[in-house]
């Protein structure tokens, strides 16, 4: 099974709430990025955000250029519900972090809590760095 439809499956098949993983609010990043960060004009982005709900935070702490990325679309797609109309302020973005075409120097802040801890191959780790 290929990463996509692994990560797919696992959004599909559980509730965001049921992955081990899961953390109501992620307050370590979110202060953070509060600390790095006071301008709420700040471009930030969450980089295998999943389902996470610190793009909720961002956007009720004001934060306003937001975009998250995930592998998984069934996860953002949850994300979108949970967030309602505000999910409209939020650039969502569907793709693997090693092969998403990313604007150059766009973002000033880059939140990842996980996916670089599940790049095994070295080369994989490489072209995440660059």
């Amino acid at each position: 099974m290929q990463t996509d439809q692994h990560w797919e499956q696992v959004y599909r098949s559980r509730s965001t709430t049921e992955v081990s993983w899961y953390r109501a609010h992620l307050e370590r990043s979110l202060e953070s990025i509060r600390r790095v960060a006071p301008s709420l004009n700040t471009a930030i982005l969450d980089v295998g955000a999943g389902a996470s709900t610190l793009v909720d935070d961002l956007l009720s702490a004001g934060y306003t250029r937001l975009a998250v990325l995930d592998i998984a679309a069934a996860a953002l797609e949850s994300a979108r519900v949970r967030l309602g109309m505000r999910a409209t302020e939020v650039n969502w973005l569907v793709g693997n972090v090693l092969d998403v075409a990313l604007p150059a120097h766009h973002f000033d802040i880059w939140h990842d809590r996980a996916v670089f801890h599940f790049l095994t191959d070295a080369g994989d780790r490489q072209r995440y760095v660059a």
